[in-house]
């Protein structure tokens, strides 16, 4: 769990650089972010696991969407680096979530939902300058979320633009 810990200080440390490079600052707060740590710690391990599950396949998406739209050298390799990562978190979460069903499958079906639209909306202008409309967007997500539950192997495969 440290390992997991010290490299998403890294991507948070890798993602600051990139913006720095681009002329942009980093926000010191957003809202997502404190719903997000109020949910992860409100019910206990099983949905504090959950959560960061899901957070992690939202990744999954957007540095795929990041990776294969940005058109810059620099965002494409820190996408990809940040994918490798992520494809390796996934598994990891799962494996000390341990099987989830009933009721609670549906509630992390619910939970994903909310975060994946909400990272939608709050990110639209950016998918569509990385070829993605928020539709596309929450279709990759709902698609890698589909193969992490049911832990299918996840492709590397391209993200798909989408024109609606």
């Amino acid at each position: 769990m440290a390992l997991f810990i010290a490299e998403e200080q890294n991507h948070a440390r890798l993602l600051a650089r990139l913006l720095e490079a681009a002329g942009a600052s980093t926000i010191r707060s957003h809202w997502s972010d404190a719903v997000f740590v109020w949910l992860r710690r409100a019910l206990g391990l099983k949905l504090e696991l959950m959560v960061l599950t899901i957070a992690e396949v939202v990744a999954l998406a957007y540095y795929r969407v990041l990776r294969d739209g940005a058109g810059d050298r620099l965002a494409t390799e820190v996408a990809a680096r940040l994918l490798a990562d992520e494809r390796r978190h996934v598994p990891f979460h799962l494996d000390r979530l341990g099987e989830v069903s009933g009721v609670s499958r549906a509630a992390w079906r619910v939970l994903f939902l909310g975060a994946v639209l909400v990272v939608a909306a709050d990110h639209g202008s950016a998918l569509r300058v990385l070829g993605v409309t928020r539709r596309g967007f929450v279709r990759e997500a709902m698609a890698e979320f589909a193969a992490a539950v049911s832990r299918r192997p996840v492709t590397n495969r391209p993200a798909v633009p989408s024109s609606a």
